[in-house]
């Protein structure tokens, strides 16, 4: 799913939001296989057909996910997490229903999550002192004295 982020444009902003959303399986069992990848992967392309949440990265491990997702600001993050755990728990119950067993017939998801923003253009401390240095007046080097004739 490698793909650059990339300017979202919209009648009155210009955005780029990134998302490092990590979740769990409920009670972290090792239920995520090759065949539940699959689905969860197929569940994120139609994610992103259907809503403004865009996929770059999926990483699975045998027992939680990681997306790098891109979107919206109409979407908080809450938004986001319950549209992406709530289908892709659905699919994958009604495509592998094995892995219902082996939840004991509960949820695909813990109740938890991880989400952090994701910088594109700059580090905290960056972005910190470019807020912190706002309206202090840094005094220029004149480089070339103005000759020029003046009318008035």
């Amino acid at each position: 799913m490698s793909q650059n982020s990339k300017y979202i444009h919209k009648s009155h902003n210009v955005t780029v939001l990134l998302y490092h959303l990590l979740s769990s399986a409920n009670y972290r069992r090792v239920v995520l296989t090759d065949s539940v990848d699959k689905v969860l992967v197929e569940v994120c392309k139609a994610i992103s057909d259907r809503y403004e949440i865009h996929f770059l990265e999926i990483g699975t491990d045998k027992n939680h996910v990681h997306f790098l997702i891109q979107s919206v600001p109409s979407y908080s993050v809450t938004k986001i997490v319950t549209t992406v755990k709530s289908l892709i728990a659905g699919e994958v119950f009604r495509r592998c229903p094995e892995v219902k067993k082996q939840l004991w017939g509960g949820e695909f998801w813990g109740k938890g999550y991880f989400v952090n923003t994701v910088g594109q253009h700059g580090t905290e401390q960056m972005i910190a002192k470019y807020v912190k240095n706002q309206g202090i007046e840094e005094e220029y080097k004149v480089l070339k004295k103005d000759n020029q004739l003046k009318l008035f």
